[in-house]
């Protein structure tokens, strides 16, 4: 990165039109909140309401995030009853994008029809769907959850975590810290998953490794073949120590599954794979330190759930939604969203008395405010000169990872404290 490119964006007018039609759809929905995907059922503030946006898919035979709207419409509950943020109401929009281009981009046009000053805690595989509407009409897309390459690129993306490129990167770290001679690697046969290769050599080139690439239809049901691909190449060697890391999101534990039942026939080699498509509760379905998962090495970008900083997220949840099996607190997506909407009240809270809109939220990101998150992440900062020099990543502000095993059935730390991997990717080369 040799300099700072500067991007205009030029703020949207707001007509009268719009604010009739804004208006109308708030009272049309005033009675029927659950429906219109809208939560604003606790009157907090007096100021003008803040409205934003949180999606993910739902209900899909694809990765799904339910999670992630859950916790942004119980984050609006909890803060609403609390006197809202700075004195204003939240009002939380949900969107399914039903994991597909058409569901993004209707989701991002939803925003802007509705005036959202940001998208919170988010995700889509899509980016170039949501991401043209969003930056025509200057919407700060704030913590995605880092799965597409151009959340690190757009100028109005506001990442909290370091994504895909960070796990995969500090699980070829992870890896190669426990002599993984021979790695394979099994993941989505998709243009998002085409860059996982290269971001995990990146991190086994540390022990002279590279990982043999298995692709695997996101969507399938069963994995036999490709378990088969990976224990081959991964056990070819029984001298030295084979690894086999899975990164489907969904489907990596149908994976694991086909896995289980395929690797008798195979030299014994370690498991592994990343929070997201992983998590505490897809170890105990399991059959938690009888199960699969026994040992496997997981890399993910926050501390382990049980962690005491994650308190206050755990004390919302019990407040506003228990009960709700969509929220899992050990899940990385809920996380992310709960990073995410930490970051927003932060923001509001900067602008004081002034007005909340897209434009000025934006400006407080850009101007250099510090957000800290009570020790989940390093304290964040979107200026230029907080940004790391990794190529094709240049919104990144956060690399930090955290090495984690399976013992006895329950995710735990491998290593105390944070694993920075951002020399890492600022040595990975462009696909």
């Amino acid at each position: 990165m040799t300099g700072r490119r500067r991007t205009t964006i030029p703020r949207t007018s707001r007509t009268l039109r719009s604010t009739v039609l804004s208006a109308a759809v708030w009272a049309a929905c005033a009675s029927l909140a659950a429906g219109c995907g809208l939560v604003s059922d606790v009157t907090g503030g007096s100021k003008d309401p803040i409205t934003v946006m949180t999606w993910s898919p739902e209900k899909t035979q694809a990765t799904n995030m339910p999670g992630m709207p859950a916790m942004a419409r119980a984050y609006a509950r909890w803060v609403n009853a609390h006197g809202g943020i700075g004195g204003r109401d939240l009002r939380v929009i949900t969107c399914n994008d039903n994991n597909d281009t058409v569901g993004a981009a209707r989701c991002a046009r939803d925003a802007v029809e509705q005036n959202a000053v940001a998208v919170v805690g988010s995700y889509s595989q899509h980016a170039r769907s949501f991401l043209g509407p969003l930056e025509s009409a200057g919407i700060p897309y704030i913590g995605g959850y880092g799965v597409t390459d151009e959340e690190f690129a757009s100028p109005l993306s506001y990442p909290v975590n370091g994504g895909q490129p960070a796990l995969m990167a500090g699980n070829g770290r992870q890896l190669a810290a426990v002599g993984c001679d021979r790695t394979s690697l099994v993941r989505p046969d998709t243009v998002a998953g085409d860059q996982l290769p290269l971001l995990l050599d990146t991190g086994l080139s540390a022990g002279r490794n590279r990982a043999s690439d298995v692709r695997a239809a996101e969507d399938a049901t069963d994995y036999t073949e490709q378990a088969r691909q990976a224990l081959l190449r991964a056990g070819a060697d029984p001298v030295g120590k084979g690894c086999v890391t899975a990164v489907l999101g969904d489907r990596t534990d149908t994976f694991f599954d086909s896995f289980r039942r395929t690797r008798d026939s195979y030299p014994k080699v370690r498991i592994s794979t990343v929070l997201g498509s992983v998590d505490q509760t897809v170890i105990d379905r399991s059959g938690g330190k009888s199960g699969v998962y026994e040992g496997a090495y997981v890399t993910g970008w926050y501390p382990v759930a049980t962690d005491r900083r994650w308190a206050t997220m755990r004390k919302v949840i019990s407040e506003q939604a228990f009960g709700d099996n969509r929220i899992d607190p050990a899940d990385a997506g809920v996380q992310t969203t709960w990073i995410a909407y930490t970051v927003l009240k932060q923001v509001v809270e900067s602008l004081g008395d002034g007005d909340v809109t897209a434009h000025t939220v934006r400006g407080a990101l850009d101007g250099g405010l510090k957000v800290r998150t009570g020790g989940l992440t390093p304290t964040l900062s979107w200026r230029f000169e907080d940004m790391i020099a990794a190529r094709g990543f240049p919104r990144l502000v956060n690399a930090d990872v955290t090495f984690q095993v399976v013992r006895d059935g329950r995710l735990v730390a491998a290593r105390r404290g944070l694993v920075d991997v951002s020399r890492t990717l600022e040595a990975t080369p462009t696909g």
